[in-house]
């Protein structure tokens, strides 16, 4: 009898842990009606690598404007990556984006945000 009376308080949490989590667990909240379609969204990049050159042409096909940046990355340990600023590309226009490194280039690659 001694032995239930001191593990009478650890039955009565363990009891309580797994009654708590239960109603603890958040619920996911119903949405009535169609989910939102998603809006198609983002240029069309070509990159081209001549030498140590890069250029990326962007067309933007969609009505939203779509910020676009090239991003190079240099083959060299020494040689300097390049990050160009965003630039607007509207609907229906096609924008130019230039860069380089001295000597080689590791890769390229546009980056689009809204």
């Amino acid at each position: 009898m001694r032995l239930s009376r001191r593990f009478a308080p650890a039955f009565a949490a363990l009891a309580f842990m797994m009654v708590l989590p239960y109603d603890a667990v958040p619920h996911t909240r119903v949405v009535h009606g169609k989910p939102p379609v998603p809006q198609p969204f983002g240029a069309d990049c070509r990159t081209m690598v001549q030498g140590s050159h890069v250029t990326a042409y962007c067309h933007n096909p969609y009505p939203e404007t779509d910020q676009v940046a090239l991003h190079i990355e240099c083959d060299r340990w020494w040689d300097i990556d390049t990050d160009t600023d965003p630039v607007d590309a509207g609907p229906a226009m096609t924008v130019r984006l230039t860069g380089r490194c001295w000597e080689e280039v590791r890769s390229a690659w546009v980056t689009h945000q809204k």
